[in-house]
């Protein structure tokens, strides 16, 4: 019997999601449960995705458990937080740093490989969400479409993501149509046209 292969969302967690508190140009992770703000339009865009048949599976990395900044506890009641507010469907943690050389750690793609496997995911139906390069080469690697969250962080962003939004609500309606990376984007919005 063969097995039903299902498109899914890959989100990444801070920035994507939920706030990422910016300390000198670049987001960081919230520190406790009680720091967790979702974004706006971030539940109903997860809804309308999961109605539209995506899986939602966030992957995220959290260094900071192997820096010593965080608990493994910690990153797991806010993603237990998240998974009640959003109706998730798998989180998938990388806690390493980039010394570890872990083959979870995106930019490897090893999360959604994991996840695919997993959860019988259809990874060329799917599509990766997130804020920083490392997402985006992550969704490549994949073999996903890539959406890129501008937030004007200090690094430079992706030159090849296949379609750039302000948010996840920005995006959703192009990933549910299945515009992503099929249509030139719109030089004002970045959104496809």
């Amino acid at each position: 019997m063969l097995r039903q292969l299902r498109p899914a969302a890959f989100l990444d967690r801070d920035g994507v999601l939920n706030e990422a508190p910016v300390r000198d140009g670049m987001p960081t992770s919230p520190a406790s449960l009680a720091e967790l703000r979702v974004l706006a339009g971030v539940a109903e865009a997860c809804s309308r995705l999961k109605e539209a048949g995506f899986l939602l599976i966030v992957v995220t990395n959290q260094p900071d458990i192997a820096r010593g900044k965080t608990t493994e506890a910690i990153v797991e009641e806010i993603n237990r937080a998240l998974r009640h507010q959003l109706d998730l469907d798998h989180v998938c943690v990388c806690p390493h740093d980039d010394a570890d050389q872990c083959n979870c750690r995106k930019p490897k793609p090893g999360l959604l490989l994991e996840a695919a496997l997993r959860c019988d995911i259809n990874l060329s139906a799917s599509v990766m969400v997130g804020d920083r390069v490392r997402d985006i080469d992550a969704g490549r690697a994949a073999g996903c479409r890539t959406v890129y969250i501008k937030h004007g962080y200090r690094e430079p962003p992706p030159q090849y993501a296949d379609m750039s939004a302000p948010s996840l609500a920005a995006a959703a309606p192009a990933i549910i149509a299945g515009d992503i990376g099929r249509r030139p984007p719109n030089e004002a919005t970045g959104l496809p046209r």
